[in-house]
């Protein structure tokens, strides 16, 4: 993906950005564009811009700031000021007169009003918003990833929004950046003006922001033991009784998380109704079952510093536990009414029987690596993973099938990029490495033509050799190299297709989503 470059110039005159703004307006109302939007769709607008305006090729980086302005503008001016915080850098303040005192959070301003941050900052506290002092914007993600603030206003040296644009671009916050006029870091100046009227934007219309964090605390108490007891069967044997201690056992909920989350962004609501917790709950009952049976598979001992079912209860009640939570699932997926949820999941659980299937038969005779096999086995293996949370939330949600197609698409492209990046970690690691089909062998297979130095390959013992040894460095960097391109690939494919949703909230979890699963 396009390493973002702010470093470039702001444009000279107030006059002169006062016009590009009014250009950049009208740009965005032909282009129609719902936020958020990535990083390399605002590089795209903004050489678009350069040359139709036959612009300097030096302000791109503002056009880029500025271009997010626009496509913010309406949401931001729909929340309240009080959800919203204006962020100052110390920079804009007279060094050679300003007193003030530096705390952890930054500037504590004693209005000696020898600049213009006190008459901001008074500003926004006679609009009820929040202000803070300070360098970057890391600051305030956690105040909005915590529900206290929604939207940013922060004003910055293109020098600094280049560490922290990316950082709001993927946590897809709401936010607005005013480039300081010149780089420095004091003595700093402002179009105030510019300043003040966002500050003051305020809509007809309140936007309807979803509490995702609230969402993690709800879906925990679904797996508390009083309310599995509701929704399971029946405590009168020892396989349920295994299965309901695993199933509120540790774990992200990963899955159930994205498909109540899904669901809250295309239906609006904070709300969760009670199919929506089944089906939640019944996505989470298919992932266990995979769990139990991979250990049973791969004769593992341990998950997570625990013991596995098989290790604890022995194979055979292993085996029935994990058929015991495919059932459960398929109950509660039955109690919610809806027949196209059972096959959205029996199809993942096909695939997914599939992909392990091909990852087993090539374990127990393994041979050169093509890629295409590998990937293939992602499509089977990994995607459904993401690809049934989202779709089941979405037809919980009642939602359309264009956008349902689009989720599809996105799955996979999300889904493969996180397989292709867990296998470069693991050949980054120094921890012993099992043999299994992986993109990293399959790129150093098919860089070499030599078959018996690629066969060496397919044996644990060799392949740690392979790894240590100096002489084969440059092999394995290609390979990794190789891989880590096609990472970037899935992840700009993953991002252009979130680009085609219309729903601003759908598409500010997607952000969210990506951002973390590709971190």
């Amino acid at each position: 993906m396009e390493k973002t470059q702010f470093k470039y110039e702001v444009p000279g005159t107030k006059e002169e950005r006062l016009m590009l703004r009014n250009n950049i307006r009208s740009f965005i109302k032909e282009q129609t564009i719902t936020p958020p939007v990535s990083m390399d769709l605002l590089s795209d607008m903004a050489m678009q811009l350069i040359h139709k305006r036959a612009l300097d090729t030096t302000i791109k980086g503002w056009l880029m700031v500025e271009l997010n302005n626009a496509v913010w503008f309406d949401t931001v001016a729909s929340i309240p000021h009080h959800k919203r915080i204006l962020l100052l850098p110390k920079c804009l303040s007279n060094s050679s007169s300003c007193k003030a005192d530096i705390d952890e959070l930054g500037l504590l301003c004693n209005m000696c009003n020898h600049c213009n941050i006190p008459d901001l900052q008074t500003r926004a506290e006679e609009l009820g918003m929040m202000s803070l002092v300070a360098e970057g914007f890391t600051s305030v993600v956690g105040l909005v990833e915590g529900g206290v603030v929604d939207a940013v206003i922060g004003v910055s040296c293109l020098d600094s929004l280049e560490k922290a644009f990316p950082l709001l671009i993927n946590n897809a916050v709401p936010g607005l950046a005013i480039p300081l006029n010149e780089d420095g870091c004091k003595d700093t100046t402002v179009d105030e003006n510019y300043v003040y009227r966002i500050m003051g934007m305020k809509s007809e219309q309140t936007a309807n922001l979803l509490n995702y964090d609230l969402l993690k605390s709800t879906i925990k108490n679904w797996f508390q033991p009083e309310n599995l007891s509701k929704v399971l069967s029946p405590l009168d044997d020892q396989t349920s009784t295994i299965a309901r201690q695993w199933m509120g056992g540790d774990g992200k909920r990963w899955r159930p998380y994205l498909l109540a989350a899904t669901y809250m962004a295309i239906s609006g609501k904070n709300e969760i109704p009670e199919k929506v917790q089944r089906a939640a709950i019944a996505i989470e009952c298919f992932h266990k079952a995979s769990l139990v049976h991979d250990d049973i598979q791969d004769d593992d001992l341990t998950r997570y510093g625990k013991e596995t079912v098989n290790a604890k209860y022995g194979v055979p009640i292993a085996i029935n536990v994990g058929d015991m939570y495919l059932g459960e699932g398929y109950r509660l997926l039955a109690q919610c009414d809806h027949m196209r949820l059972i096959k959205v999941a029996s199809d993942a659980h096909i695939a997914l029987c599939k992909g392990q299937g091909m990852e087993l038969e090539w374990s127990e005779s393994p041979q050169a690596l093509h890629m295409d096999y590998v990937l293939d086995i992602f499509k089977h293996k990994t995607v459904p993973a993401f690809e049934v949370s989202l779709l089941i939330g979405s037809l919980c949600a009642n939602d359309q099938e264009g956008t349902r197609q689009i989720l599809s698409k996105y799955s996979n492209a999300l889904g493969i990029a996180y397989q292709l990046k867990d296998d470069i970690e693991d050949f980054e690691t120094d921890d012993p490495l099992s043999i299994r089909p992986s993109a990293v062998l399959a790129a150093i297979c098919e860089a070499n033509t030599d078959e018996l130095f690629v066969h060496s390959l397919l044996h644990t013992e060799d392949l740690k050799g392979f790894l240590q040894s100096e002489d084969h460095a440059g092999i394995l960097e290609g390979a990794l190299v190789r891989v880590q391109d096609m990472v970037d690939s899935y992840h700009k494919e993953a991002l252009d297709l979130i680009n085609q949703i219309t729903n601003t909230e759908l598409k500010r979890l997607l952000f969210r989503v990506t951002g973390r699963i590709l971190k």
